[in-house]
């Protein structure tokens, strides 16, 4: 266990140990790593919709990146609402999903199957950012299905509506968007203008 002045960040979504997306905002604090998959081998198997493993409050930061989109939509503020009861008063949470948008000219140029760009996993296309990663559905990994997304309206809505007081959303390079949220005040507008910078990138 980390020591009590540590910070702890929630990593949800958090697939294999060794794989997926490092948040360098949350460098040098301890990871929780939490996954619906138990192959992925977490700290803690769990649903998006049901963090009751966690005791409320017992986390400074929540990481979840490209995990909301495999929810339903009506799942999502279950979701938001467990985010909000793990986090510290002072918590902040950093969710990436795709940004639906974005694509939106391709697949009204008849280019639903065309390559948007180059992954770590593969090519991916604007099939894969609408529905899924294919290839990995098409390997019986279901979960891993887009069952609901987002526009930066969409997820302002979503952010609002869960009770979070500040936050902001914005666009990112490979058709994502970030949402950045502070479960109360931010310390300041330039932690908050910090935050956003890192994740520009």
């Amino acid at each position: 266990m980390p020591a009590e002045s540590e910070k702890i960040f929630a990593n949800l979504g958090s697939g294999p140990r060794y794989g997926g997306l490092k948040p360098s905002i949350f460098s040098g604090w301890s990871e929780l790593r939490v996954d619906i998959d138990p192959a992925a081998e977490p700290d803690v198997i769990a649903d998006l919709t049901d963090l009751s493993a966690i005791p409320a409050g017992s986390v400074q930061g929540v990481w979840c990146s490209h995990c909301i989109e495999h929810l339903y939509l009506h799942q999502v503020p279950r979701a938001l609402a467990e985010i909000r009861r793990i986090l510290s008063a002072e918590g902040v949470v950093c969710i990436l999903v795709p940004d639906l948008q974005t694509i939106a000219s391709a697949i009204v140029a008849d280019k639903l199957l065309d390559v948007l760009y180059e992954s770590p996993a593969g090519p991916i296309t604007p099939h894969d950012v609408l529905f899924g990663f294919g290839r990995d559905i098409a390997k019986g990994r279901s979960a891993m299905a887009h069952r609901c997304g987002f526009t930066p309206s969409a997820m302002v809505a979503c952010l609002r509506d869960a009770g979070f007081e500040e936050f902001v959303v914005i666009r990112r390079s490979n058709f994502e968007l970030a949402a950045v949220a502070h479960n109360s005040a931010w310390p300041s507008a330039q932690a908050r203008d910090d935050l956003v910078d890192q994740l520009r990138v």
